[in-house]
């Protein structure tokens, strides 16, 4: 129980903070929120590391959620300095970045584990630390004032689906929830699937997830750019999600390692098609004062489905407990894919926007 709600509270902290964040760093700056956000989230290592009680572990937990909500901050940074044409490629990049952490970070915290429970905490509060000196030292600021949002405008963050192309906005943003709602059931049921129906370990997870950050680094870090080209953002966001619904469908009937592979790859490609075009369009319909709190919204859609997302897969899974082995985990998993297939006829609802609202003369970046 507790478990869950440490689990929980993280994501819930996410959700309120991420536009929140976003909105600071409209009115402030980018490079300010985003140096003040990652100390608070090396303090909130810190604390896990240092916990010995569990109302401190809460307290760390509380604070790592609401700083670690920064995401839209580097995103909007991102619509900041580049062009619509470069944008999804960049935005994949953050994803790239994601993807190496994904395929790194456990296996770091297990080396570090060995010293003690508490050393990989506090190796990621160094890690935060060093970052937040990177951010201070070399980055520069990319919101310059004439951009930055009024101290007297006191709009709501709501007021951002009124912007721009709210509409479509609104449709991107909903078609990110289902895609990580949908991905969310995947990843918090994936080791205990495995176990179940193939018998694997915790080193053979390991490897499977570290297969699978590798091609979503493949995916974002190099290819995005070049397929945005070649097809644009709204076609490959569609191609994505449609992917993302078949490899989800396809996982539970797997029957051995290849097509296991296979899936996980369907995986690996649909996310990294959808996700980078997703968070372009969305940058694109917004006006630039307005990148922080459009894409901290967006972000908090994204988490509110990895919170709803696994307690739906967990209340599916009861379902499947009384069936045969062979069938274990497939009323999730299939609901997972039919989240991202719903998230797949709403792309087609998606067009891309006649006008980039965010870029007028895109200026150097500034070194304020």
């Amino acid at each position: 129980m507790a478990i869950g709600w440490l689990t929980g509270i993280y994501s819930g902290m996410q959700i309120i903070f991420t536009p929140i964040l976003g909105k600071l760093s409209d009115r402030f700056g980018r490079r300010p929120v985003l140096m003040v956000s990652i100390v608070g989230t090396a303090v909130g290592f810190a604390l896990m590391g240092m916990a010995t009680a569990l109302p401190l572990l809460f307290v760390a937990r509380i604070l790592a959620g609401i700083t670690g909500g920064n995401i839209s901050i580097p995103q909007a940074y991102i619509a900041d300095v580049t062009t619509p044409e470069q944008r999804s490629r960049s935005m994949g990049l953050i994803g790239a970045a994601f993807g190496l952490g994904f395929t790194f970070g456990p296996m770091i915290g297990g080396i570090m584990s060995r010293i003690s429970y508490s050393a990989p905490f506090f190796f990621a509060a160094g890690l935060a630390v060093a970052n937040a000196l990177l951010v201070y030292l070399i980055l520069p600021e990319s919101l310059s004032h004439e951009h930055r949002a009024s101290p007297h405008e006191d709009a709501p963050i709501a007021e951002v689906f009124r912007h721009g192309h709210g509409w479509m906005f609104t449709i991107v943003v909903t078609t990110y929830f289902f895609l990580i709602a949908g991905f969310a059931i995947m990843t918090t049921l994936f080791a205990l699937f495995t176990e179940k129906r193939f018998g694997y370990d915790a080193r053979a997870n390991g490897y499977l997830f570290g297969f699978i950050g590798i091609l979503t680094v493949v995916v974002q870090g190099g290819l995005i750019g070049r397929l945005v080209k070649m097809f644009g953002e709204v076609t490959l966001a569609r191609v994505g999600l449609l992917l993302t619904a078949a490899s989800l469908a396809l996982l539970p009937v797997s029957s051995n390692l290849a097509l296991l592979l296979v899936a996980c790859a369907g995986l690996s490609f649909g996310s990294g098609f959808a996700s980078p075009p997703l968070s372009g369009l969305a940058s694109q319909m917004i006006d630039r004062s307005w990148q922080g709190r459009a894409l901290g919204v967006m972000q908090s859609a994204g988490s509110t489905g990895r919170l709803l997302g696994p307690l739906l897969g967990g209340w599916l899974l009861m379902l499947d407990l009384k069936k045969p082995i062979t069938e274990y985990g497939r009323t999730p998993f299939f609901v997972g894919a039919l989240l991202c297939f719903i998230g797949a006829l709403l792309a087609f609802c998606l067009k891309k926007p006649a006008g980039d609202r965010s870029v007028e003369n895109v200026p150097a970046v500034s070194s304020v």
